[in-house]
């Protein structure tokens, strides 16, 4: 019988565990918060940066892809960072989340960038061909795709960030 704990003894051993941390309000997801709250500032930012860079205000970049900071980086990152910080770096969760992050970071600035740079040289042969071609009067391909290395970067680090800064408020 010496084996079986009591109530008592079980809280007082796991409120000595998370004693570590602040306690997180047990309806606050901060996995799912993190992420949302991560990609809803890096949208909100590429209006800023893209002021910044082409001088010009564009709503457009609050629904588009591509550009500073990638949003897709900062979902992840902050995403995998949450998990980490929550439930630590030791289970599988913390691994699913860290490949998935790999990946879409390798997309972004991988294939998803040379799609784009693909579409914009397709957009410029269509734009040479003469008006009677029957391919002169499509509709153009969107070029603003993928990210470089920097809006990659950028994107994780504000990942990092929101999820580091939610957590420990």
């Amino acid at each position: 019988m010496d084996e079986v704990m009591t109530m008592r003894e079980i809280s007082a051993s796991s409120s000595a565990k998370s004693s570590s941390s602040p306690p997180l309000p047990s309806t606050m997801n901060l996995p799912l918060l993190s992420a949302f709250l991560a990609f809803s500032v890096a949208q909100f930012l590429k209006i800023f940066t893209t002021w910044f860079k082409e001088k010009r205000w564009d709503s457009r970049r609050l629904l588009g892809s591509g550009g500073m900071p990638s949003s897709h980086s900062a979902t992840v990152v902050a995403l995998a960072t949450a998990i980490g910080l929550q439930e630590g770096t030791a289970g599988s969760s913390f691994a699913l989340a860290i490949v998935l992050a790999s990946v879409v970071m390798y997309d972004a600035s991988g294939i998803r960038l040379h799609a784009g740079r693909q579409a914009e040289l397709l957009n410029q042969i269509v734009c040479e061909l003469p008006p009677e071609h029957p391919l002169s009067s499509i509709r153009p391909l969107r070029e603003l795709l993928g990210h470089t290395p920097l809006q990659v970067v950028a994107g994780a680090i504000l990942g990092f960030l929101v999820s580091y800064l939610l957590r420990n408020s």
